[in-house]
């Protein structure tokens, strides 16, 4: 049953999300009940469904510059609920702290979104420009059916986005002290060096993949792919799983399989990393096969009027002036910026993401949507 508070409608909507199970893919109503709350202050409302993914695409207004807010609704799962404090889809206010699944990942942002916008169209009915909010169930998922195929529409159609805050949790120990301003690239690679399987006691009758591997893995490594720049930090490449062997001790194995990735600055492309990443492999005569899969590439919003808004919407209702980063892992930003817009990422703190017990801090439910309408009366108010 939906939950009520009488002390803020953002806390009364959080509430009501996190009580809806919306583990990835699943949406739980989630989105049924932010389109019902956008219609009634007159926007637009397309439900998009891709496979098993509840998608939706609202807008308000009809000419100028659009502002979207993109969020999600999926969540991951909860974990083992014997170490929560309380049901983890109850929303439960534990001392200044609200507890539940998706609180700040990110079910506290999507209510700020809804009340904010309801708060500006009641303040400005006539306002300038356009409103749009993009909502998807699979951002916690494989990501294939969510706002990838949403853009894929949109821009099909011709919708061009200037402006794009994204609810991520973005803060770090305060909200508001730091934003993102882009994302490092990602790409994946799973690598099979081949050799030829023998008795461990006989190694000139075989041919050990992890002796060969090992020189090219190392320098891998090392490679120097990019100094950086202002926004980026260099590229780098990490190893996460080396196996191989059957488990014995007598056996040489026939093959070592290696997954790594790469987090990527604008630098550099993901084309330049392959054909290097292959050119090394090639270099130490190796035996191997490899694939690879582009997570996401590298976007960056330069300062300008999305980035000046944000910052002094958080400045005025926090008194700090956030950090800007381009740190940490990917988002649906990674969706949106190719289309040309500006995408900033502005959300609660994420020390709890993920986690059992996830929070937010009460006082900060309601703030984040004065930083929105914030945002919202910079961009587009009359």
């Amino acid at each position: 049953m939906p939950t009520t508070d009488d002390r803020d409608p953002t806390l009364t909507l959080t509430k009501d999300l996190i009580a809806r199970p919306s583990v990835t893919p699943e949406d739980a109503g989630c989105q049924a009940l932010m389109m019902t709350r956008l219609q009634q202050i007159g926007f637009s409302v397309e439900a998009m469904r891709f496979g098993d993914v509840d998608n939706f695409w609202a807008t308000r207004g009809t000419t100028g510059p659009l502002l979207v807010f993109a969020g999600h609704t999926d969540v991951v799962p909860p974990g083992d609920d014997a170490k929560w404090q309380s049901d983890p889809f109850t929303a439960t206010e534990v001392g200044e702290d609200l507890v539940g699944r998706g609180a700040a990942d990110m079910k506290a942002s999507l209510a700020s979104m809804v009340v904010a916008c309801e708060r500006f169209v009641w303040a400005h009915p006539d306002h300038q420009g356009r409103i749009g909010v993009l909502i998807t169930s699979d951002e916690e998922g494989p990501a294939r059916d969510g706002t990838v195929k949403v853009m894929d529409v949109l821009t099909a159609r011709g919708e061009k986005i200037d402006w794009c805050i994204v609810g991520e949790p973005s803060s770090t120990r305060d909200l508001g002290d730091l934003v993102k301003n882009g994302r490092r690239g990602s790409l994946n690679a799973t690598l099979t060096v081949h050799g030829t399987q023998g008795h461990i006691a006989y190694p000139h009758l075989a041919d050990n993949p992890i002796h060969r591997a090992l020189p090219a893995l190392d320098a891998l490594t090392n490679e120097v792919w990019d100094a950086g720049n202002e926004f980026f930090d260099p590229t780098s490449l990490q190893i996460s799983t080396v196996q191989a062997g059957q488990g014995v001790t007598n056996v040489i194995p026939g093959q070592v399989d290696v997954l790594f990735n790469l987090r990527f600055s604008t630098d550099v492309t993901a084309e330049f990393i392959k054909a290097r990443c292959e050119a090394i492999l090639d270099q130490h005569g190796l035996d191997y096969d490899l694939q690879w899969s582009l997570s996401g590439e590298p976007f960056l919003t330069e300062p300008g009027a999305l980035l000046q808004a944000v910052t002094d919407s958080i400045d005025a209702v926090t008194g700090r002036h956030p950090e800007v980063s381009t740190g940490g892992g990917t988002s649906d930003g990674r969706f949106i910026a190719p289309s040309g817009a500006q995408v900033v990422e502005v959300g609660h703190v994420n020390e709890t993401i993920h986690q059992c017990n996830e929070r937010v801090k009460l006082a900060d439910v309601p703030r984040l949507t004065d930083i929105y309408l914030g945002i919202l009366e910079r961009l587009l108010g009359s």
